[in-house]
């Protein structure tokens, strides 16, 4: 039987890859499920939802509801040495914001998918979705 891999073998930006695509899926399946519309109108949504500044907010105020496994995380994701920034976040928000995709991928990636859920839904509450 293969022994799953601990979130320390995991890369924090191969982790981080992954929790961004999970994010964005996760977010573009609530809003058309949501309503139907133009494409146009989906993405800017969506964008508005998963930008680096609003990761950082959430990480800003909820990393007290983060697991100590969750943190460790998160600071191997935000720490990682990154060579891009986003186009409308300061490096700290950006850093902040891969910290917070390295946990949902370590969330997706370990098949914690209660957590998962639970935490996009309070980006989406918080969002107004």
């Amino acid at each position: 039987m293969e022994e799953t891999l601990k979130y320390y073998q995991y890369s924090p930006l191969a982790l981080a890859y992954v929790g961004d695509s999970i994010m964005d899926l996760m977010v573009k399946a609530h809003v058309v499920s949501q309503d139907n519309m133009q494409v146009e109108k989906y993405h800017k949504i969506v964008s508005g939802v998963v930008c680096a500044k609003n990761q950082a907010a959430y990480v800003d105020a909820h990393i007290d509801t983060f697991s100590e496994e969750e943190i460790d995380v998160y600071k191997r994701g935000r720490n990682a040495s990154v060579h891009t920034k986003a186009k409308n976040a300061s490096m700290a928000e950006y850093k902040k914001a891969t910290g917070f995709e390295a946990v949902l991928g370590f969330l997706y990636l370990t098949g914690n998918r209660e957590r998962l859920e639970e935490i996009i839904k309070g980006v989406l509450e918080e969002a107004g979705l």
